[in-house]
């Protein structure tokens, strides 16, 4: 059989293994090293060895605390209406005989969408003046109302995340219940197992394995949220209070021109993304046993 022969299983895992040391490993290696430095342009010319200085700033700055803390809620309101509804409406769509094709393609559409074009079409839904919200508001004879506030910032980046990613956890979740053998659901009819106890009895336990895959993908993706965010929230806006890890690490090295700090912000992602993923996995081994 071919598996036994290594040598060709090594040629082909080496593009992959070439492609991933070379726009991964080390430029997040050279991060680690630009980490440790004073960087104040992008050619990375002028920079002075300041060793952890930068790690220090990253224990005092405001903003960044800020941006930890969005994250943390978007990745939780992510874990919920994300994955929630994603596995709620691949499980309604699993009982459907008819249009089923249809309801697939309707979830799945905003997945392809540019999440900048998002992010605009967004923009004008949040305008104070003629947005479309407040210009429904107003049309049912209410009062326009200030979208993008210092409190509200963060859920109104969530709604479209969220939106244009619940159809890629619909479409995970409604594969793996596809993938269960009908032989199972014909065993449970006989025994009179249907409705309701067949998805918590029969259909949730057998797909675990991919809602934990899902929820893993849920979790490190909130981290590297970025392009829809700085769309609707360039800089943070209002007063850096909706910042993220990504858009606030874009501000330091675009805008800015803090490359080393923006490194140093690059590998706290990939720590905490390292660090959650462990606890998560660690977590969900330990309720298996």
């Amino acid at each position: 059989m071919i598996y036994k022969d290594k040598k060709i299983i090594v040629l082909f895992l080496f593009p992959a293994i070439l492609f991933l040391v070379g726009f991964l490993y080390i430029p997040f290696l050279m991060s680690v090293a630009n980490s440790a430095y004073n960087i104040t342009d992008l050619a990375g010319i002028n920079k002075t060895f300041i060793g952890w200085g930068n790690y220090a700033e990253l224990i005092r700055d405001v903003n960044i605390h800020t941006a930890i803390k969005n994250t943390f809620i978007m990745m939780i309101l992510c874990v919920v209406f994300e994955l929630g509804l994603g596995a709620l409406f691949a499980l309604f769509v699993d009982g459907i005989r008819r249009g089923a094709k249809f309801y697939r393609t309707v979830f799945f559409f905003p997945v392809v969408i540019s999440a900048t074009a998002i992010g605009l079409m967004f923009v004008l839904f949040y305008d104070y003046n003629i947005g479309l919200f407040n210009q429904l508001i107003m049309k049912f004879g209410g009062d326009k109302v200030l979208w993008m506030t210092e409190a509200s910032a963060i859920y109104m980046i969530a709604i479209p995340t969220i939106w244009q990613y619940v159809g890629f956890y619909f479409v995970l979740v409604l594969t793996g219940i596809s993938a269960i053998p009908e032989d199972i659901y014909e065993s449970a009819y006989l025994d009179g197992i249907t409705g309701i106890k067949k998805t918590i009895y029969i259909t949730i336990p057998l797909i675990k394995g991919v809602l934990k895959s899902s929820l893993i993908l849920v979790i490190t993706g909130a981290l590297k949220i970025f392009d829809l965010a700085w769309t609707i929230a360039p800089k943070g806006v209002p007063s850096g209070k909706s910042y993220l890890l990504g858009t606030y690490q874009y501000n330091m090295v675009y805008e800015a021109y803090r490359v080393g700090y923006g490194c140093a912000i690059a590998v706290l992602i990939v720590v905490l993304g390292l660090g959650i993923s462990l606890l998560v996995n660690k977590f969900l081994k330990e309720e298996e046993l």
